[in-house]
């Protein structure tokens, strides 16, 4: 049997060192000429990983209902992280600030992962649960698209229309998206948001709160403007 990946183990703490260098190397090239393709190329990167999860799932046979839609909380940051470095749009700024240090940030220090290196899959994993969290830093510092006045019930509604159509999809293929219908077999934060189903609502509180977190520095640099 190969290896199972422990959280915190070396190759934990290899993927946090090699994502707190990817952040300290971008805020770097941000201030160069070199700045543009730093933010293509991390764009590209991250608009890829679906397809390159499509490929790695297919080569270990790991490719199911439950795999092959990008439709987990990740995967939604994921693709906005990818749209707003290429466009600079705000709403997707907005949505990989909020969705990146609200939720896939969790993932990178409570990785919900088995497979350990050099298996593809746990490159997959930190690829995206370390480039999502940069992204999340980037846009707001490098790029200063900062939350606007709104971004908070914004993003509630975007997450609860999201969330409702995952609700159908998980009653509909008998999948498990955004972890709905059972908490994740390693130890998370889920783990303290009571039993099922009552934990998806403590979910949506939560999410609230971490919300409204991320935007008071904001808005108090606002007010003192």
């Amino acid at each position: 049997m190969p290896p199972a990946f422990h959280p915190y183990g070396p190759s934990h703490n290899a993927a946090l060192l090699a994502t707190l260098v990817l952040l300290m190397a971008l805020l770097v090239l941000a201030r160069t000429r070199y700045a543009v393709i730093a933010q293509r190329v991390l764009g590209s990167m991250l608009l890829a990983l679906y397809p390159f999860g499509l490929a790695v799932h297919a080569y270990y046979g790991s490719l199911t209902a439950q795999t092959a839609l990008p439709l987990q909380f990740c995967d939604i940051a994921t693709l906005a992280g990818g749209i707003a470095l290429w466009t600079r749009r705000q709403f997707w700024c907005e949505v990989v600030y909020f969705f990146g240090l609200a939720g896939t940030l969790q993932g990178l220090l409570t990785p919900a992962l088995i497979d350990e290196c050099p298996d593809l899959r746990y490159f997959l994993f930190f690829l995206m649960h370390g480039g999502v969290p940069v992204t999340s830093i980037y846009v707001v510092t490098a790029m200063r698209h900062r939350p606007q006045p709104g971004a908070v019930m914004r993003m509630m509604g975007f997450s609860l229309a999201w969330y409702a159509l995952i609700a159908v999809i998980n009653f509909a293929f008998g999948v498990n998206y955004a972890f709905q219908c059972a908490k994740p077999p390693q130890a998370s934060l889920f783990d303290h948001l009571g039993p099922w189903p009552w934990y998806n609502f403590s979910a949506i509180g939560l999410g609230l709160v971490f919300y409204s977190v991320l935007y008071l520095p904001f808005a108090f640099r606002k007010r003192a403007a």
